[in-house]
């Protein structure tokens, strides 16, 4: 049973995806907004919903430690494999502000997480915490970055002069699209992880290789289908802004949500993790600033270093 579930998972998860990069796309043409802004702000925010509900969940429970392994994890699964993987099906152009302002945000968002985590080695204490107080910096600096994106949103509805020639279909109906097609994502996802537990627990995996892996993969399943399809439809710019804006979201606003109900633990060994994060948001950067596209040779660097991580954290654990 647990197969076929996951069968019907996925199903959703590729259906959802289509109707929701149709609406949303539609919507950012309907309203003269550029592509990119949709990308890193509802498609990023739509498809973070796992993330947000297996973290938050997980403090709210008190096993608040999940929190900061699913972010990081998802994070560099965004980066590597989803980057990797879209780049690949198409060359994915990169818009100059991106470059300019959107990925610098994103990395120094995951420097700040750095810093906040390592109390022992910045500050000398016993042990390293996300405390409520770093919780109120990171939605601190969410808040910059939302107040950004209604900047330009604005700025771009003032400049635009295109006229909408036809549209598919009405707001309301683009609207009803995207929202049905994100349903459908969030739903598959959660099919997708209950019965990928399922069926790694009869293969002997242990909870916390899981947690690693199936959970960090499975909450990213939205941003991975969003992505693909997006690509394959062209949309490149939905693509990039989608893991840009997810990345973002998943550490300001999900961590600091998280570390305000109750302090995140931080083990010592997850530094390897938050470098490597650093490390992929940098390489991300460097990637985009050639000729302002990800290649498909580049594509493929991020895919395979991502398996190489994976067979480090298998025999690490």
């Amino acid at each position: 049973m647990a197969y076929i579930l996951l069968i019907i998972g996925f199903v959703l998860l590729m259906k959802g995806a289509d109707y929701f990069v149709e609406g949303a796309s539609e919507i950012a043409r309907i309203l003269r907004i550029p592509p990119i802004l949709i990308g890193l702000t509802i498609v990023a925010f739509g498809t973070s919903s796992p993330e947000a509900a297996v973290s938050i969940g997980a403090a709210i429970k008190g096993n608040n430690g999940i929190a900061l392994g699913n972010v990081v994890g998802s994070n560099i699964f965004n980066i590597s494999l989803i980057v990797g993987i879209t780049a690949l099906l198409y060359p994915l152009q990169v818009e100059r502000e991106t470059v300019k302002k959107e990925i610098p945000f994103a990395l120094l968002s995951s420097i700040l997480l750095l810093v906040l985590a390592a109390d022992m080695g910045l500050q000398g204490y016993q042990t390293n915490t996300i405390t409520r107080a770093d919780g109120i910096v990171l939605l601190a600096f969410f808040s910059i970055f939302i107040y950004y994106l209604l900047e330009v949103a604005l700025h771009s509805r003032e400049q635009s002069t295109e006229e909408i020639e036809k549209p598919a279909g009405s707001m309301t109906k683009q609207i009803l699209f995207a929202g049905g097609g994100l349903g459908a994502i969030i739903l598959g996802g959660e099919i997708v992880i209950r019965n990928s537990i399922k069926i790694a627990q009869q293969f002997g995996m242990s909870e916390t290789l899981i947690g690693l892996t199936i959970v960090a993969v499975g909450t990213s399943l939205p941003e991975l289908i969003t992505s693909v399809v997006a690509a394959l439809k062209k949309q490149s710019e939905i693509a990039v802004g989608n893991i840009v804006g997810s990345n973002i979201f998943n550490i300001l606003f999900i961590l600091g949500i998280s570390s305000i109900i109750t302090s995140i633990p931080v083990e010592q060994k997850i530094f390897f993790d938050l470098n490597l994060m650093i490390g992929y948001t940098v390489l991300l950067l460097i990637f985009s600033r050639t000729h302002h596209k990800i290649t498909k040779a580049e594509g493929l660097i991020l895919l395979l270093s991502y398996i190489l991580y994976t067979v480090y954290i298998i025999a690490r654990k």
